[in-house]
């Protein structure tokens, strides 16, 4: 695994969190999953128990036990290791935190609290101080994803002056579609090394022309080899290249949102491309229907992420 201290960036995938039928955390095929994504899709970061791997629907020890076997199953074949240590009680987050470290995982992350939430900047970095002094070697990031916390601090406020109180401060996760926030979030802070990781997958291109330096998203799961194409053509300039590759991602992700899309679905794809039985969801959340499934395979195909076996000759709308 990489030195603890090295700043999380390039394509970073949000781990879903495979469970039974029965709706237990199926610890058995975490080893598969960290082997599909290095051999199949390239991607080799990881941001676990966040949205996307339900974190926020998982106890306490079992997000321990899931941080624990990404980082085991990880070692030598993982880069980074964020783990997601946000929660409503500080006390709790503190001992995810202080876990992470101790399991050496390379990194934290915290959302903002949003039941009893902090109503101004001062607020939510004294919170987050708190959590980032549990592991203080442990670099942190700021998860800002105001849509599900509902807290509209802008991320460009928060950043301003936050290392002086959290000094293992690295970067944060965008997770919103406001790019003028995103875009002085970099361009106020161009003389610190931070991590602009962006989190809206279908706007990634938009991100990196303002500065992105990396993306942390449950699309790199199953798209990340794609999303790596879109990289590389924005690293040499070929903009219309990059261009191409992102609206080819759009068509997919355009055509899942109209049919219901979140984290039910992505266990679902995820199932279909990997060959992994990632589980159903845990409840609230309903299990993706077989209609869902069936649709976005059909998509999947058309567009040349998946073999294309079952197509008609003539199918116009495959990506190059």
């Amino acid at each position: 695994m990489a030195s603890p201290k090295k700043k999380l960036q390039g394509l970073v995938a949000a781990t879903v969190t495979p469970m039974t039928e029965h709706g237990e955390i199926n610890f058995s095929v975490i080893g598969r999953y960290v082997d599909y994504l290095v051999e199949e899709q390239g991607v080799k970061n990881v941001f676990v128990n966040g949205t996307t791997g339900e974190g926020l629907s998982l106890s306490i020890s079992e997000r321990c036990r899931v941080a624990e076997e990404w980082v085991t199953k990880g070692r030598n074949k993982l880069d980074q290791i964020v783990i997601h240590v946000g929660a409503l009680s500080l006390k709790e987050s503190q001992e995810l935190a202080q876990h992470a470290a101790e399991i050496g995982a390379d990194g934290i992350a915290v959302i903002a609290p949003f039941f009893l939430k902090p109503w101004n900047k001062d607020v939510l970095v004294n919170f987050l101080k708190e959590v980032a002094a549990a592991a203080p070697a442990l670099p942190f990031y700021y998860y800002h994803i105001p849509a599900l916390t509902g807290v509209k601090i802008r991320a460009e406020e928060l950043l301003d002056g936050i290392q002086d109180k959290i000094p293992s401060f690295q970067g944060l996760k965008f997770s919103d579609t406001d790019l003028l926030d995103f875009g002085q979030c970099v361009d106020q802070n161009r003389q610190r090394q931070f991590a602009f990781l962006f989190g809206v997958d279908e706007q990634l291109l938009s991100a990196l022309v303002m500065g992105a330096t990396g993306a942390v998203g449950s699309t790199y799961n199953y798209l990340g080899k794609k999303t790596k194409q879109m990289l590389e053509a924005f690293e040499r300039k070929d903009f219309s290249s990059a261009l191409n590759h992102q609206f080819c991602i759009q068509r997919f992700i355009n055509f899942v949102v109209k049919l219901g899309f979140g984290v039910s679905q992505t266990k679902a794809i995820m199932t279909l491309v990997s060959g992994i039985p990632m589980g159903p969801p845990r409840l609230p959340l309903q299990k993706a229907s077989r209609e869902f499934t069936d649709n976005a395979e059909a998509k999947l195909k058309s567009l040349n992420f998946l073999s294309c076996t079952d197509l008609k000759d003539g199918d116009m709308e495959a990506c190059s």
